[in-house]
């Protein structure tokens, strides 16, 4: 099938869309505003952007606290999510009312970071430290401004819990981090799914 995408015109019963752009890692988002309020809401646009030094971006459809907190305070905290916290994750996605704690909805717990403001996710097995380059507001080729924001940042601290380190090397699958697909979807990397490929050289 085609279909051009301004018209959405693929006769579906729903935008096959971001189920082609998937799995998509989560980007577990926490912010801290200047009154001391933490926000706590994951982002399935993000990923990582460059590296020496590593740089992060998260996208949200329209500027929710999220973004506001970061424009406000210029830090954050990626908190990864794992299999084990899908449930508390899902919670944190709610329509809470303004100055309800994602974080005591969900059953989550805070954690210190070292570098930033903002806290961590006690729960979870790894988290970036990130301190705000930037945020953008995207817009069509015709030049017309969506109510889209991306926010760079850049990793300063990077936290990992010492079990998923073994002989060196951090076990990503062990972590079973999940991934956001189309619609309701959701996949999880394990152990069995793993695979390695050695880059080719020149030959």
């Amino acid at each position: 099938m085609f279909y051009e995408s301004a018209k959405r015109d693929h006769g579906l019963p729903h935008d096959p869309m971001k189920a082609l752009i998937g799995p998509r890692p989560i980007g577990w988002i926490s912010a801290l505003n200047a009154r001391g309020e933490v926000n706590l809401s994951p982002y399935s646009f993000f990923n990582a952007m460059g590296e020496n030094p590593f740089v992060v971006a998260f996208s949200s459809n329209g500027y929710k606290d999220a973004v506001a907190f970061i424009d406000e305070t210029h830090e954050f905290v990626c908190n990864v999510v794992t299999y084990d916290l899908r449930e508390a994750m899902n919670k944190t996605s709610a329509p809470l009312p303004r100055g309800t704690s994602e974080l005591d909805y969900a059953g989550l717990t805070t954690a210190p970071s070292r570098l930033v403001a903002p806290p961590r996710v006690a729960e979870a097995a790894a988290a970036l430290e990130c301190k705000w380059l930037r945020t953008i507001r995207l817009e069509t080729v015709e030049g017309r401004a969506m109510d889209q924001y991306l926010v760079l940042g850049q990793v300063v601290g990077v936290h990992i819990e010492d079990r998923f380190i073994v002989d060196g090397l951090v076990d990503t699958a062990a972590m079973r981090p999940i991934m956001r697909g189309g619609y309701m979807d959701y996949f999880v990397a394990t152990p069995e799914t793993k695979f390695s490929i050695p880059r080719p050289t020149r030959a």
